[in-house]
């Protein structure tokens, strides 16, 4: 049964040819077309690295002196690529966003200052919603970025600085579908993003504060104070207690270890319940034994200032599940195990 028709040209003639109601897979085919896809892609991004040179510098000095954003416009699929640019950019310490060329036309232009950099994607450079665009931005004195395949086209040639994002042929085998030139425009986009954030000086902490819902948001801001607990959450026995106090203290606050407080009230030593098994199995007298006696002396601790991260990567080197919290003078002021972590979403 036929339910459409595809259109095409030769010689200038239009020709109609039926296509059935029902696709034909080959999965044969299917596979050959994407492996030809990716490979087209991958030459067009490498030879667009080929031709990388003083205008992206350029481009990268002029953005990194601006005092303002970096607003990125595009239409169709190049706007979708330009939204993703923008908050990559955003992402990475560039102050960016995205503003629609058609909106712009109607009010939206009134977001954009002298102060910032347009970046205009286009890939004929002939978008007419651009276009119309450019006497404007040339009036407000906002410097230009063309990304687009032809330097020669009105976005390129009153652009400030041009890159080049051409393609010998799209990934579509109609050569229509923009596919690889998408790809190189969003490769650029990256290149970019890239060379911003390391000129700044960009920081892996600098990106967790972005991303504060992210796992690395969580492993970079998170702190021991924030998750530790603290005060009567905290088991902790004197020198002198007796092993009977030790354990109800281990019992009452669930925590699987206790602190061993000194005389003078700084963190002597910790017992933890595989201390107990072994005790237990040495066939020690349980009532004759004080914790001064059976606990672990200078256990390792953490200061509540250091990242969480820092006490997950002690307790797995040291293959423990809980850590003591001291602060300057070495007394307690908290407790954390793997429990607490895992809560947190550190670990």
């Amino acid at each position: 049964m036929v339910t459409a028709a595809f259109q095409t040209r030769e010689g200038g003639w239009p020709i109609i040819r039926a296509m059935s109601s029902t696709p034909v897979f080959e999965a044969t085919q299917a596979l050959a077309l994407a492996q030809d896809t990716l490979r087209i892609e991958a030459d067009a991004l490498n030879t667009a690295a080929l031709r990388l040179g003083a205008s992206f510098v350029q481009t990268v000095d002029l953005i990194l002196r601006s005092r303002g954003r970096v607003v990125v416009m595009g239409m169709g699929k190049s706007g979708h690529v330009g939204r993703k640019i923008a908050a990559t950019l955003a992402s990475t310490g560039t102050p960016a966003m995205f503003v629609h060329p058609a909106e712009a036309s109607h009010g939206d232009l009134g977001m954009i200052t002298a102060a910032d950099v347009v970046l205009a994607i286009s890939n004929s450079g002939e978008s007419d919603e651009l276009t119309v665009l450019l006497p404007v931005l040339k009036r407000m004195t906002v410097p230009l970025v063309a990304m687009t395949s032809r330097a020669d086209s009105s976005l390129g040639r009153h652009a400030d600085h041009f890159l080049d994002t051409s393609v010998a042929k799209e990934a579509c085998p109609l050569n229509l579908a923009p596919t690889a030139s998408t790809t190189v425009q969003l490769a650029m986009g990256d290149a970019l993003a890239v060379a911003l954030l390391d000129a700044r000086g960009f920081r892996p902490e600098d990106f967790a504060r972005s991303h504060p819902g992210g796992s690395l948001g969580r492993k970079l801001l998170t702190h021991v104070r924030d998750v530790m607990r603290s005060g009567d959450a905290v088991p902790r026995v004197g020198w002198d207690a007796s092993l009977m106090d030790l354990m109800r203290e281990m019992s009452a606050k669930g925590l699987g270890a206790s602190a061993v407080l000194s005389i003078s009230g700084q963190v002597a030593g910790i017992f933890t319940d595989g201390d107990l098994r072994r005790l237990i199995e040495s066939g020690a007298d349980l009532r004759a034994v004080l914790a001064r006696d059976v606990m672990k002396p200078h256990p390792r601790t953490v200061s509540a200032d250091a990242l969480a991260v820092e006490a997950a990567d002690l307790m797995e080197a040291h293959r423990i599940s809980s850590v003591l919290v001291v602060d300057a003078h070495g007394e307690l002021c908290g407790a954390i195990n793997t429990h607490d972590l895992m809560r947190a979403k550190v670990i």
